[in-house]
């Protein structure tokens, strides 16, 4: 009898032990279904993290590309320049040091840092337009007299146009003809303006605006006031004269039970 209970105990013990193995895996399979990602919900999730991605880089660009390119370019424009070069021929050069005689510079590498080593240079043009001849005009490598390796190397520049007598074609400014440049193409100071500011700028609002139209409700709704329709007051008399009737009755009864039932 011992044996054969024992054996019913580990049968049940058995049977119990497999059905709580099925239930957790039942309960991990459910879990794991929940838990996953479909198909559409993975493909916006990457493409919300490469937009943003993009959103950010092309944001951060125009950090760094509007003052070294943009705003030169814009300056550029707004000097107008002559299209067609005249001939430049160098008077003088100066080269000077100390911060206070470095205002500015024909050409200097960097932008950013103070120059205490400078170089001038000096030259002359006769301007058809104005049918006069101007000198001293200050020649600059760019608007903003400085830039960059590659692009600008100083020692180059000045070894170029800083010897006293050399002749060669140069664009001078309309808005002020004291300011000479060596080399000027109107096109590519526009090409500059787009590539550099509106290509970027244009990405960025696309990127932010396909953001915004995935993940928040961006349509204008209109507000809606409901106004409570006031109900007129309606000066029932009937209520009142009825709790009037009711009461004066009430009263009557109560006078006559008084009465009838006072001690003579």
């Amino acid at each position: 009898m011992r044996s054969s209970s024992s054996e019913l105990l580990l049968d049940q013990q058995e049977e119990l032990r497999k059905r709580k193995i099925k239930e957790l895996a039942a309960a991990k399979k459910a879990n794991k279904q929940v838990g996953g990602r479909s198909c559409r919900e993975q493909a916006l999730f990457y493409s919300t993290s490469l937009l943003a991605v993009v959103a950010m880089s092309a944001g951060s660009s125009l950090l760094f590309l509007v003052p070294l390119y943009v705003d030169p370019a814009i300056s550029t424009l707004a000097s107008n320049f002559v299209t067609e070069p005249v001939t430049c021929v160098t008077t003088r050069r100066e080269d000077l040091t100390g911060l206070a005689n470095c205002s500015w510079s024909s050409c200097r590498e960097g932008c950013t840092s103070d120059a205490y080593h400078c170089t001038h240079i000096y030259v002359s043009y006769n301007d058809s337009e104005a049918h006069n001849q101007t000198d001293d005009a200050v020649l600059l490598v760019n608007i903003k007299g400085c830039g960059y390796p590659p692009t600008v190397l100083c020692v180059n520049f000045t070894e170029a146009y800083g010897a006293e007598g050399t002749v060669f074609p140069c664009y001078h400014s309309r808005e002020n003809r004291t300011v000479v440049l060596t080399h000027y193409e109107r096109d590519e100071q526009v090409a500059i303006i787009i590539h550099y500011f509106a290509v970027p700028f244009v990405i960025t609002l696309a990127t932010s605006v396909a953001l915004c139209v995935m993940h928040c409700d961006c349509r204008c709704h209109p507000t809606t006031h409901h106004k409570r329709a006031r109900r007129p007051r309606i000066h029932d008399l009937s209520d009142g004269s009825i709790s009037i009737g009711v009461d004066l009755r009430h009263n009557t009864s109560y006078h006559s039970d008084l009465v009838a039932f006072r001690p003579t």
